[in-house]
């Protein structure tokens, strides 16, 4: 174990947002499944979390309001917004997994170019690239 002390300032190395699930089993099946992350662990039967290239999203089993989810999409208030790149490639790939696509691939004027999916517990996800190149 060093004993040097480190001069870094503290600084932030992972961020994962918690979604409340209605059925813990089928909200893992469709973040694997449907938008090609892993499953990283699993509690009992009412935590879990999942990644997909080294980022995560914990699941929690636990009542939520239905209509809360429903003015959140009707608003398209995201939940988690998600930068990446190559979103092209990701937005065929996840369409072709059968992912629930709420928006479809589009330029946006604040120089983006994302699209929307939801999944089963109504959680609105926003892939985008900024000023993607054509591919």
């Amino acid at each position: 174990m060093s004993t040097v002390a480190s001069h870094r300032p503290p600084h932030i190395t992972g961020i994962a947002p918690q979604f409340l699930v209605d059925n813990l089993d089928q909200a893992i099946a469709y973040y694997r499944d449907k938008l090609g992350f892993e499953l990283d662990f699993k509690y009992q039967s009412f935590y879990a979390a999942v990644t997909r290239d080294g980022f995560g999203i914990h699941l929690k089993c636990a009542p939520k309001l239905a209509a809360d989810r429903e003015h959140r999409k009707q608003n398209e208030h995201l939940d988690v917004y998600i930068a990446v790149c190559g979103v092209r490639r990701l937005f065929s790939e996840l369409k072709m997994r059968g992912a629930q696509v709420l928006k479809p691939l589009e330029e946006r004027p604040w120089a983006c170019l994302d699209f929307y999916v939801e999944d089963t517990d109504g959680y609105i996800l926003c892939f985008s690239e900024q000023n993607a190149d054509p591919e």
